[in-house]
C-alpha cells in the first residue's frame, strides 16, 4: 500500500511539474517574441526591388549647393573617444540580451545584386589586334544587358584607376602602379597611344579637372598618397607644367592608401582617405571626406566614421556627394555588407564601432550602441566584400530610360571570401534623388564554377560618346560598353 500510495503521488507531482514548466516556456517564448520582432521602421527602400524612372540631369547643380551642402568652415567633426566597454549586447529592452532579429539588409546580410530587368546575354568582348596578347590572347566573354556589346578600347600597363575628360575632351587615367598620369586622344571612337602628362607621383589615384573661381585658371587635380596637386592645364596641353602643391599632410601607409578627390557645386574640393586598418581607433584625418577650398586651404573633416571610401561622385541632379564604403573583414561571409552612402556634413557614418544599420560591432567591442544609434545608416546595403570602388553617374543619353540618371558601380572583387563576389560592374537604380536596388551590369570576370578571376573592375565614367567606360587594374584594360539596340 505505501508503495502503491508513492507511485501515485510520484505520477501526479510529475504532471504538476511538467505542467508548471510548460507554462514557463510558453510565457518565455511570447517575452522574446514581444522583445526581439523587428519593427516596420525598421525596413529600409534598400530593399525593395524597383527600377529607376528616367531622371534628366540638372545642369544647374551649382544652384543647388546651399541646400545640399553645408560649407560652414566652423563646423568640425569630433572623432569619438573610447568609452568604458559596456557589459551589454545590442538591446531593445531590458529582459533581453540578444540583438534584434532584422530583415536582409537592415542589420543583416544586404540583398545580391538583382539581373538587368532588360534582360541580358552574353558577348564576346571586342579586342582590337594590337592588344592580342597576355589575357586577351584568347577570346574572352562576358554578361551584359540585351542590345549592348562590350570592346576594349585601350590597354594602360601602369594598373589604371580614375578617370576624369578635359574642358576639351581629352580623357586621363591614372597609373596608380606606375606612378603617373597619362592622356588617351580619340580619333572616331579610336584611342591613341597613351601620353605621359605628369609622373614620378606616390600612387596617384583620384582625378579632377576644375575652373578655380579666384583666378578663373583650369587646373587638373591630383590625389597621391599623401598629397594633393594641381597643374594648369591649357586646351591640347600634353605635359604637366607648373605643379603646385596645395595638401602635403594626407596620412601614408596602412591598409588603405589611395585618396580621391571630387568638386561639388558648391566649389569645395573634397578628399577621401581611407583607415589604415581593417577595425581599430585611427589616426585623426583617417577614416574621412576631407573639405578644402580650391587652393588647399580651409581643411576641415567633411563626414566621418567611413572606413575606406574609395568612390565619390555628386549627384548632378540633387548636388548631393554619392560615397562608395568598404565594410570591415573577419566577421563573416556576408557581413557586414558594403554601402552607397549620401554623405551629410558633420555626420558620422559608424566605423570603426558600428555597421550597417547602426549595429554594434560586437566583434571590436568598444563604444556601445547608444553611440550607434546617432550614426547614420546607408542608403544602400550591397554583398558583403563586394569592394565597390569607383562611382559614376550616367550622364549620357545613349542608353536605354532604365539607366538615365542610374549610377554605375565597380566591383572590385574580394580577396578573402570562402566564396569569392564582385568582380563586376553593377548599375544603381535611383529614384527621387535616392538608391532604390542594384543590378548587375557587367559581370564575366569571375568564373563561379573554379573561382578564376582574370580582370577587376575599377571606374566606370560616361564617355563622351554616350558609352561607359570601365578601368580594369588587373588587364589594364578601359573597357568600353556600347548600347546598340535589341
Amino acid at each position: 500500500m505505501f508503495n502503491k500510495f508513492k507511485a501515485g503521488s510520484n505520477y501526479k507531482l510529475t504532471l504538476a511539474v511538467i505542467s508548471l514548466l510548460m507554462g514557463l516556456l510558453l510565457l518565455g517564448a511570447c517575452g522574446e517574441t514581444a522583445t526581439t520582432q523587428p519593427t516596420e521602421a525598421t525596413t529600409t527602400a534598400a530593399t525593395t526591388s524597383a527600377v529607376a524612372s528616367q531622371t534628366t540631369v540638372n545642369t544647374t547643380a551649382s544652384a543647388l549647393a546651399t541646400t545640399s551642402i553645408t560649407t560652414a568652415a566652423s563646423q568640425t567633426i569630433a572623432k569619438p573617444t573610447t568609452s568604458a566597454t559596456t557589459t551589454s549586447s545590442v538591446v531593445t529592452t531590458a529582459s533581453s540580451s540578444l540583438p534584434p532579429v532584422s530583415p536582409p539588409g537592415v542589420g543583416g546580410p544586404a540583398p545580391t545584386a538583382a539581373p538587368p530587368s532588360v534582360g541580358q546575354h552574353q558577348v564576346t568582348l571586342q579586342v582590337p589586334d594590337k592588344y592580342k596578347k597576355g589575357v586577351f590572347d584568347t577570346p574572352r566573354t562576358l554578361t551584359v544587358p540585351n542590345g549592348f556589346v562590350a570592346s576594349v578600347y585601350t590597354v594602360l600597363p601602369g594598373e589604371p584607376r580614375m578617370l576624369a575628360y578635359s574642358p576639351d575632351g581629352q580623357l586621363f587615367a591614372t597609373e596608380t602602379g606606375a606612378g603617373k598620369v597619362v592622356l588617351i586622344k580619340d580619333t572616331n571612337g579610336l584611342a591613341s597611344d597613351p601620353v605621359t602628362f605628369a609622373e614620378g607621383l606616390d600612387m596617384p589615384h583620384g582625378l579632377a579637372f576644375f575652373k578655380d573661381p579666384a583666378d578663373g585658371k583650369t587646373y587638373l587635380y591630383v590625389a597621391e598618397q599623401g598629397k594633393v596637386s594641381r597643374m594648369v592645364y591649357e586646351a591640347g596641353q600634353q605635359r604637366a607644367t607648373n605643379r603646385q602643391l596645395l595638401v602635403n599632410n594626407l596620412p601614408t601607409g596602412g591598409n588603405h592608401r589611395t585618396r580621391t578627390i571630387a568638386f561639388g557645386p558648391d566649389n569645395k574640393m573634397y578628399v577621401s582617405v581611407g583607415s589604415s586598418c581593417n577595425v581599430c581607433e585611427d589616426a585623426p584625418l583617417r577614416a574621412d571626406v576631407l573639405q578644402f577650398n580650391p587652393n588647399g586651404s580651409g581643411e576641415r573633416v567633411f563626414a566621418a566614421g567611413l572606413r575606406n571610401a574609395v568612390g565619390l561622385a555628386f549627384n548632378p541632379t540633387t548636388g548631393q556627394l554619392w560615397e562608395t564604403e568598404n565594410g570591415r573583414d573577419e566577421i563573416g561571409n556576408d557581413m557586414p555588407p558594403e554601402e552607397i552612402n549620401i554623405l551629410q556634413d558633420g555626420k558620422n557614418y559608424g566605423w570603426p564601432y558600428c555597421y550597417s544599420n547602426q549595429v554594434w560591432d560586437k566583434d571590436f567591442n568598444k563604444r556601445d550602441q547608444a553611440f550607434c544609434s546617432t550614426t547614420v545608416p546607408p542608403a544602400l546595403p550591397m554583398q558583403a566584400h563586394s569592394a565597390p570602388l569607383g562611382i559614376s553617374f550616367y550622364t549620357g543619353n545613349r542608353f536605354p530610360s532604365v539607366y538615365q540618371g542610374a549610377a554605375f558601380v565597380g566591383f572590385h572583387g574580394s580577396w578573402n571570401r570562402d566564396t569569392k563576389t564582385g568582380y563586376k560592374v553593377v548599375a544603381i537604380m535611383v529614384q527621387n534623388g535616392k538608391p532604390v536596388s542594384y543590378q548587375d551590369f557587367a559581370t564575366g570576370w569571375l568564373n563561379p564554377q573554379n573561382g578564376n578571376v582574370w580582370g577587376r573592375p575599377v571606374d566606370p565614367m560616361t564617355a563622351l560618346d554616350g558609352s561607359l567606360l570601365v578601368t580594369d587594374d588587373q588587364t589594364g584594360a578601359i573597357y568600353k560598353f556600347s548600347y546598340q539596340g535589341q
